[in-house]
C-alpha cells in the first residue's frame, strides 16, 4: 500500500505549536540574562522571578505533551493510514493541542504557587542565571512546603515519563511498520518524517533528565550553569534547524554552501600556483 506519511497541514500546526514553546522558553530567560550581563548586574525582582519561573515552566511543560501528540500523529499516519482522517481531523488536533497548553498552564501554576509560598531564609542568591525551582528550594527553610513541592515534581516527572514511554512504544510500532513497506522510497519518506521528531524528543528528554537527575556528588555551580544552558537554550535553538532539514530548498542551499566551502581552498591553491612565488 502506498500512502502519504503525514498530513502536511496538521503536521505544520504541530510544528507551529512546538515553535511557540521554543520561542517562549528562550524569550523568558535569555533576554534577562543578556541584560544582566551587559549591565553587569545579577538582580531580579521577586515578582519578576515568579513570572519568569511561571512562564518557563509553562512553555517547558507544554512542550513534552506536544511532542507526544506529534508522535501519535506519526503513529496513526504510518500504522493506521486509513483511519488518519477519523482519528486526527482538524478538530481532534485542535483539542489535543489545547489540552497540551492547558496541562502546561496548570502544571506551571501549581509549581509557581507552591514554590513562592515557601518562606526563604537562606539568603536571596540563587546561584543561577534564571529562576528555576531547584535553586529556589535551596533557599527554603520550610520542611513541609519543601516536601509538598517535591511531591508535585514527582507527579510531573511521572506524567512526563508516561509520555516518554508512549513515545518509545509508538516508535517501536512505527519502525516495525516502516520496515514492512516494500518500496525504498516509502521507507525513506517515513524515516525522513519521523527522524527529526525523534531527534527533538531525544535532545529534550536527555538534557532535561541530566539536568534534574544528575547525582549530587558531581554537582557544582559551574556544572549546574552549563547544564542549565544545555537544556534551556540548546534544544529550543536546534529544534527549528532540525525540522527545517525536511525542507528541500534548505537542503539544496546547504548543499551549495558546503560545495562552495570545499571548492574555495582548491580555487585559492590554483590562484597561488598561477601567481607563483613573490
Amino acid at each position: 500500500m502506498v500512502f502519504d506519511c503525514t498530513n502536511e497541514r496538521y503536521d505544520g500546526s504541530h510544528v507551529l505549536n512546538l515553535s511557540l514553546t521554543d520561542l517562549g522558553s528562550i524569550c523568558t530567560t535569555v533576554p534577562k540574562a543578556m541584560h544582566n550581563s551587559l549591565w553587569d548586574t545579577t538582580t531580579i525582582s521577586y515578582m519578576g522571578c515568579a513570572a519568569q519561573l511561571f512562564f518557563f515552566a509553562f512553555f517547558m511543560s507544554a512542550e513534552f505533551p506536544l511532542l507526544t501528540i506529534m508522535c501519535y500523529d506519526r503513529y496513526v499516519a504510518i500504522c493506521k493510514p486509513l483511519h488518519y482522517g477519523t482519528l486526527l481531523g482538524s478538530r481532534a488536533c485542535a483539542h489535543m493541542a489545547a489540552a497540551a497548553w492547558a496541562a502546561g498552564f496548570l502544571n506551571a501554576l501549581l509549581h509557581t504557587a507552591s514554590t513562592f509560598s515557601l518562606p526563604l531564609c537562606q539568603g536571596n542568591a540563587l546561584g543561577q542565571f534564571f529562576c528555576e525551582i531547584p535553586a529556589i528550594l535551596k533557599l527554603s527553610c520550610s520542611h513541609s512546603g519543601y516536601l509538598r513541592e517535591i511531591g508535585l515534581m514527582v507527579v510531573s516527572a511521572f506524567l512526563f515519563l508516561m509520555c516518554f514511554v508512549f513515545i518509545v512504544f509508538s516508535y517501536v510500532q512505527i519502525f516495525r511498520a516502516v520496515l514492512r513497506i516494500p518500496s525504498q522510497q516509502g521507507q525513506h519518506k517515513a524515516f525522513s518524517t519521523c527522524l527529526p521528531h525523534l531527534a527533538v524528543v531525544s535532545l529534550f528528554f536527555s538534557t532535561g533528565a541530566f539536568a534534574y537527575l544528575k547525582p549530587p556528588s558531581i554537582s557544582s555551580p559551574s556544572l549546574d550553569l552549563v547544564v542549565s544552558v544545555l537544556y534551556m537554550v540548546v534544544p529550543p535553538a536546534l529544534n527549528p534547524l532540525i525540522y527545517s532539514l525536511r525542507n528541500q530548498e534548505l537542503k539544496d542551499a546547504l548543499g551549495k554552501m558546503m560545495s562552495r566551502s570545499r571548492a574555495a581552498p582548491k580555487a585559492m591553491s590554483q590562484l597561488w600556483n598561477k601567481a607563483g612565488p613573490l
